[in-house]
């Protein structure tokens, strides 16, 4: 707080002395929160992912998602040197977050049936809650090689649930493996009809799980009489 004495000479050639009180703050120096290279290459594939989902990926550029991520556009490109890495940096990431929960959904499963319902309701609620951006990025030239969901990590996936088919089932990995690889893109399938048409998820969902059950069992009952391997002890 500053106080000084401010002369003034009135009418009669007087001189009052007016003491002015003045008060001041410095400005609090703003500190800038260091953000690691990892959370700010994150805020800015979720700044893209916003505007992909309400404007389109023509509303793309650098300059832009500096500006909404609050950072140059220098240090955007530092991070991903073109729009195609940080498109497909992008897809990766979605594609991965989508089979974490596919794989935590088949981890809680007790039945076969809940195996399949449960990793069926992860892919279709993402769908419907993120499927208008991975449509919009699938259809983008350049990820192009990109554009199916279930190829994020499908070999592990198809293993993994072949064996379950074998185990339960009593059906040869020579079989059950081929029939999941086969069946692995019903619930894809879902996902772009529940995103293109106004219909329930749960009618979809149910339609999937039917879908996939029943071909098991069927193929099941078809390879007890056709598809195993006969069993023949020599004729005496």
């Amino acid at each position: 707080m500053l106080a000084f004495h401010l002369p003034i000479h009135t009418i009669d050639g007087q001189f009052l002395s007016i003491i002015i009180i003045t008060s001041y703050m410095a400005e609090a120096k703003k500190t800038r929160t260091r953000l690691s290279p990892e959370v700010r290459k994150n805020l800015i594939l979720d700044r893209a992912a916003e505007l992909i989902a309400n404007e389109g990926v023509s509303a793309l550029s650098m300059e832009r998602l500096g500006r909404e991520a609050g950072i140059s556009k220098g240090l955007v490109y530092a991070y991903y040197p073109s729009m195609k890495e940080l498109l497909q940096t992008l897809l990766r990431r979605e594609y991965k977050r989508l089979r974490i929960l596919q794989n935590k959904a088949a981890e809680s499963a007790e039945t076969f049936e809940q195996l399949v319902r449960r990793v069926t309701a992860a892919y279709l609620t993402y769908m419907e809650e993120r499927g208008l951006i991975l449509d919009r990025l699938a259809s983008e030239p350049s990820l192009e090689d990109h554009g199916d969901p279930t190829e994020y990590s499908r070999e592990t996936a198809v293993l993994y649930l072949a064996k379950v088919v074998r185990d339960n089932f009593g059906i040869d990995m020579s079989v059950a493996l081929p029939a999941v690889d086969i069946s692995f893109g019903m619930p894809a399938a879902a996902g772009h009809y529940l995103t293109r048409h106004n219909v329930s998820r749960q009618t979809i969902e149910d339609i999937t799980v039917t879908m996939i059950i029943g071909s098991i069992e069927a193929l099941k009952q078809k390879y007890e009489t056709s598809l195993k391997p006969l069993v023949k002890k020599p004729i005496r």
